[in-house]
């Protein structure tokens, strides 16, 4: 254990330069008096690491030194070949880069360590999308990904959901997203603050050779779980109260959302038979109607009576309809 951590010391100081006690106690989960003590045992092994006192000091590497550890554990040869995501790599153009790098990476490995690496694309398979429903089609995604890459605007004419339908962009892209299985681009398009782009809703793409910075304290994925809090917060409208069975639980939990089902989860049973009686959110009356109608019997709309009527006409038509 002490052994594998000296190694991450040295690979922090060798990849990301001067770091104080403090940055490598966070970064390898110990106190700054274990870093204190495993860099005096780096130091004894005759690894040139020196520390410099004061505000901006900390601990670095003699300029030049750079070790020739390569070893790699069975693990980590393994979840190196788990990252490999042939599918989105390909859809950003590097699948031949990913499929060289893991070639040079089988080939320096152990033939041990290469026979359990080799497993992974046998027994792991990793499909985005959700149940039926097919991958977004991005034919611009390797256009965006390298604006991202070299920091260039973007020329773009986009589509979206309301009026008007169709607009043009000047984008400085940020960042890219992969969720569910469809890409999206965080981009600023002249505002105060980035905004998300579905990146197959862009209908035509022109690269501007005009470079950007974006700002120092932007973090791609801070962004993307402040950006899914604000939508799921705008995502319920209201709530309703229902009833539902042990059935109707069980049958939620394969379709619902999280919230919807923590909601439920948290309600408490009924005697006898076990209905429990909970208040949910919803998205509109409209989507609660499809939504709770796929329980059939095992729930019942308690409130709001809009709800409960729309669910009720719905009912005595399907009865009408089927006699």
């Amino acid at each position: 254990m002490r052994a594998s951590r000296l190694v991450s010391l040295l690979l922090l100081l060798q990849n990301r330069g001067r770091m104080t006690a403090a940055e490598l106690a966070v970064e390898l989960d110990v106190s700054v008096r274990t870093v204190y003590r495993d860099v005096e045992s780096l130091a004894a092994a005759g690894v040139p690491v020196y520390g410099e006192p004061g505000h901006d000091g900390g601990y670095a590497l003699v300029d030049g030194y750079r070790t020739r550890l390569t070893g790699l554990t069975a693990q980590e040869a393994e979840a190196l070949f788990l990252a490999g995501l042939p599918g989105p790599a390909a859809e950003l153009g590097l699948g031949s880069v990913l499929t060289a790098a893991e070639l040079k990476l089988e080939a320096a490995l152990p033939d041990e360590l290469r026979r359990q690496a080799g497993r992974i694309r046998e027994r792991f398979h990793l499909d985005a999308p959700g149940w039926y429903r097919e991958a977004d089609d991005v034919p611009h995604l390797p256009a965006v990904a390298a604006a991202v890459w070299r920091q260039r605007a973007l020329r773009v004419r986009y589509q979206r959901w309301y009026a008007p339908e169709v607009v043009e962009r000047r984008l400085e892209p940020y960042g890219i997203v992969l969720k569910g299985g469809r890409w999206y681009v965080v981009a600023n398009a002249g505002g105060d603050s980035p905004r998300t782009y579905r990146i197959s809703q862009i209908l035509e793409l022109h690269p501007l050779d005009e470079e950007f910075t974006a700002p120092s304290d932007f973090e791609l994925a801070t962004y993307w779980r402040s950006h899914t809090e604000r939508l799921q917060e705008r995502l319920w409208q209201g709530r309703a109260q229902i009833r539902i069975s042990p059935t109707g639980v069980e049958r939620l939990r394969e379709f619902g959302v999280p919230a919807v089902i923590d909601a439920v989860e948290a309600g408490e049973e009924e005697h006898p038979g076990g209905w429990r009686r909970v208040l949910i959110p919803i998205e509109s009356l409209t989507h609660a109607e499809g939504e709770l109608l796929r329980l059939g019997a095992q729930v019942e709309v308690v409130a709001p009576p809009e709800l409960r009527e729309r669910i009720t006409a719905t009912a005595r038509a399907m009865a009408a309809l089927y006699g």
